[in-house]
């Protein structure tokens, strides 16, 4: 997937074997337009006369499900290394790669530049941020001081057998883990965390908890491309023995492990 954005002015066609997601070739929008327009009996641009009835729908939930399309696809990209840190990526160059207009691939890398993902670079593209170590610890640290409280005060007050509910999303992430694919696997992992602080029943905090998990996936400058299975398994394992903590309501045990939880990750990364 690597490639700076004066590569893709030179070439301008997509390279094969890059793997990255590709999304279904989408029309263009004056394409869409037109054919709104005849549908409509007349007019440019999807216009209507008096007589006619406005039409409503279809372009704006496609636009938005390609749009959607790209950002999970890249953000894929970026938990596999695809996309690599310090690298140069231009919205049309990856359109060509997408099959896509550049317009979804620009929408979704500017939400990616929101979650401090990339930056912008003027005239250029978008650079993805380079990442140290020193960021990572201080991602789980932010994290621990967020979820260790959570955790113990629900582990007090949540009946055993809810717990128990989230044992197959639990063993979800070993499964995933086994596979050794990092993004399945981050996904996964993601999807369990969500389900148990939100038990706690606060939007908000599983939604900041959940941005700075995504974050801590991220791939550091200079590590290799993705984690050994080894240490995706390690990571799945803590998961399955915090659930058996959880519903023995053992808060020793509770703390100890989520809290190594998050520096155990940042370590093995």
């Amino acid at each position: 997937m690597r490639q700076s954005a004066q590569g893709s002015a030179r070439t301008g066609a997509p390279q094969a074997g890059t793997g990255v997601p590709r999304v279904p070739p989408q029309p263009a929008a004056a394409d869409v337009d037109r054919e709104r327009g005849i549908a409509a009996g007349g007019g440019t641009r999807g216009e209507h006369t008096h007589s006619e009835q406005p039409i409503t729908g279809p372009r704006p939930v496609q636009r938005a499900s390609v749009r959607g399309q790209i950002l999970s696809a890249l953000r894929t990209a970026l938990v596999t290394g695809e996309l690599r840190p310090g690298e140069v990526y231009s919205a049309p160059a990856l359109g060509e790669r997408f099959g896509v207009s550049a317009t979804p691939v620009r929408e979704a890398m500017q939400q990616l530049a929101l979650d401090g993902a990339v930056e912008v670079v003027p005239n250029r593209g978008f650079r993805v941020v380079e990442r140290g170590t020193r960021e990572l610890a201080e991602l789980a640290e932010v994290r621990a001081l967020i979820e260790v409280p959570v955790m113990l005060r629900l582990a007090r007050t949540v009946p055993v057998e809810c717990w128990a509910e989230l044992r197959p999303l639990a063993e979800a992430t070993v499964r995933a883990a086994s596979s050794g694919c990092r993004a399945t696997y981050g996904e996964s992992d993601r999807t369990f965390h969500r389900a148990m602080l939100s038990l706690s029943g606060n939007e908000q905090l599983v939604r900041i908890a959940d941005d700075l998990h995504r974050r801590a996936q991220w791939p550091l400058v200079g590590a290799p491309a993705s984690r050994g299975r080894a240490d995706l398994v390690a990571d799945a394992a803590e998961h399955t023995a915090l659930l058996d903590a959880l519903i023995a309501r053992d808060l020793d045990v509770v703390r100890a492990l989520v809290g190594e939880h998050f520096a155990g990750a940042a370590r093995r990364r």
